[in-house]
Order: C-alpha cells, then sequence, then structure tokens
C-alpha cells in the first residue's frame, strides 16, 4: 500500500510568487460554478490559510473537484501561482484532493483571535459584573452569561471577510467595543455607562443568527439575507428584555436604540442614526474596532519586509506598516 505523502513545508498565501509551482493545503472558503463562453463549466475558488486568501481556477475535471472542495474542506492543491497585472493573483489548479491530518497543521489554515477564549471570557465577566443596574446586568447574564446563546455568541465570527472573521471573532470584537467604551465613558460628560456597556456587549449579537459557518466557512444564512443582523439583533434583545420584570421602559429605549443604529448611517444599514451619546459612542469606538481588525487582517498577508499593502475596500485605501525593529526604536527614543 502506497504510503501518505506529507507536506514537508506550509506554501503561505503571502508568499506565493509570480511563476510559482504551487503543492500545498488550503482551506476552501467559497467555491463558484461558471460557464466559459462555449458553455463548458469551470470553477472559482476561494483558497485560503492563516495569512490570507488567493483565487484558484479549475479548468479541467470540474466534477471531480467540485465533489471534493466543499467550503470548508482542507485540500491539497497542485497548480500554478500567477500575479497578472489586470486580472490580479490566482492559482490555475490542476488536481485537488482531500487533504489527510497527516498533510497539514490546522493552525496554518484557521485564523484564532490574539487572546486565549478562555481569558477573553473571564474578561467579560469581570466587565459584566462592573454594571451597576440591575437590570442591566441581569440582561447580560441571560444573553451572554451562559446557556444556548451565550455559547453561541461565544463561538461566532464577527464578520465574513472584513475583521475577525473567524472563530470566538464576535467575542473578541464585542469586548474589544466593550472595554474601549468603558473607557471613553470616564472621559466625557454625560454619559450612562451602563447603558454604554451594556449596548456595546449586545449591539452585534444579531449575528449568531445571521451567520451560518454550519459547512466549515462563514456565509450569510437565510436570516441574515432575508432580514439583516441588526433587526436579528434587536429582537432577540427585545425578546429578552420583556421577559425581565419591570425593565425600565426609558433604559430599554436607550440598549435598543444602540443595537439599532450602531453602523452609524442609514446607507450603511442602520435602520436609525445616533440620537444619544451612548449610542454615538459605541458606533465610533465599533467603527474604530473594526478598522483597527482590519489592519490585523491585512499585516498577516504581507510578505517578510513588506510594508505596503494594495488597495482594501474596507480601509477605501492602502495600508503602511513600518517595520517592526523601527516601531520599537522609536518607542525606546520616547
Amino acid at each position: 500500500m502506497d504510503q501518505p505523502t506529507l507536506i514537508c513545508s506550509k506554501e503561505f498565501v503571502r508568499d506565493l510568487t509570480d511563476g510559482q509551482s504551487v503543492d500545498t493545503v488550503f482551506e476552501v472558503r467559497q467555491l463558484t460554478r461558471r460557464q466559459k463562453k462555449n458553455g463548458e463549466a469551470f470553477l472559482k475558488l476561494q483558497l485560503g490559510d492563516v495569512t490570507g486568501a488567493v483565487e484558484g481556477v479549475v479548468w479541467d475535471g470540474v466534477d471531480q473537484v467540485e465533489a471534493v472542495a466543499s467550503p470548508g474542506a482542507a485540500v491539497r492543491v497542485l497548480g500554478r501561482f500567477c500575479h497578472d497585472q489586470r486580472y490580479g493573483r490566482s492559482i490555475t489548479v490542476r488536481t485537488v484532493h482531500l487533504a489527510g491530518p497527516e498533510e497539514y497543521q490546522p493552525a496554518d489554515l484557521l485564523e484564532a483571535p490574539p487572546v486565549p477564549p478562555e481569558q477573553m471570557t473571564a474578561a467579560l465577566e469581570e466587565l459584566i459584573e462592573t454594571v451597576q443596574q440591575p437590570h442591566l446586568r441581569e440582561l447580560l447574564h441571560r444573553l451572554l452569561g451562559e446557556g444556548e446563546v451565550a455559547e453561541r455568541w461565544r463561538v461566532a465570527p464577527a464578520a465574513k471577510v472584513y475583521h475577525q472573521a473567524y472563530r470566538h471573532g464576535l467575542l473578541e470584537h464585542s469586548l474589544s467595543v466593550a472595554q474601549g467604551v468603558s473607557a471613553m465613558a470616564a472621559t466625557f460628560p454625560g454619559i450612562d455607562r451602563d447603558v454604554a456597556v451594556t449596548g456595546a456587549l449586545l449591539h452585534d449579537i444579531g449575528k449568531i443568527d445571521a451567520y451560518d459557518q454550519s459547512g466549515g466557512a462563514i456565509d450569510l444564512s437565510d436570516s441574515g439575507k432575508l432580514l439583516g443582523e441588526i433587526p436579528l439583533g434587536y429582537y432577540r434583545v427585545r425578546r429578552q428584555i420583556e421577559e425581565i420584570e419591570r425593565f425600565p421602559e426609558a433604559i430599554a429605549q436607550a440598549v435598543l436604540h444602540i443595537v439599532l443604529s450602531h453602523h452609524g448611517k442609514l446607507e450603511h444599514g442602520s435602520p436609525v442614526t445616533p440620537c444619544t451619546r451612548e449610542a454615538t459612542l459605541v458606533h465610533m469606538i465599533d467603527n474604530l474596532g473594526g478598522t483597527l481588525g482590519s489592519f490585523d487582517r491585512i499585516e498577516k498577508g504581507l510578505a517578510d519586509g513588506e510594508c505596503w499593502s494594495g488597495f482594501d475596500r474596507a480601509l477605501s485605501g492602502s495600508a503602511y506598516f513600518a517595520p517592526r525593529g523601527e516601531s520599537h526604536a522609536a518607542r525606546e527614543a520616547a
């Protein structure tokens, strides 16, 4: 019996060079079947690892590859990488087969938060206990403390592509936004910290229903496509509020307004724009957290020594990263 062929080293997306032969394992993140002008089928794959994603094009053996390359699968890809000035970066794929566990390290394919989930969960519990208003603290305990909703929220991704698009990403993003809101609430007068922190922790809770990761890859669920994550989040929080006895209506409105307005503008998907100090603060910190999360995503995809990224839609421009040695020297000088 033939022995399985092992991969000696992982070829990461960020390190691929024009004309390079490729023989490595990627995660399939998307698969699209298309037709050539002559009616024959071909496939476009989005292949990814911890450093980024690259398009793969399959011209031959389409049915066989489609049967293997389901989203979320780890596949071994043989082909040739090309960086075309017009069409961008892609791999012309020759063969694809499911990768065995001896052929790759899961950590090379799947992104993860920089802080262990257990540490973030402990920080979440500590932050919830600082909320003094009893109805708000009860709301947070019911939704995020324990139970099926809390478990889903703690493992869900924060986005499909742009920031924290990985397991536990929603916990990471929501916690960082709430911690930022908590810190800034002490800086500006007139802000109800308990309302702002509660709204920050719950602002994206609709994503547990809007995203589906059951197939391995992150995609919008039917509910996400039909209803949207903001209405889904509003409904879940509103329903829980109604189950808490004597929940003050004014406080309920304040928190629900944060959920509904956190995208900031109508054209960005918010049914209403921020009309309170607390909602404005959550929107600003949420936007900042998402943008800085995009910098993290982009930096992972840069080759060693590379300082500038290409154009990125999330930033509407390119990102610059000073060499680490220079950044350290500047901090030392300061």
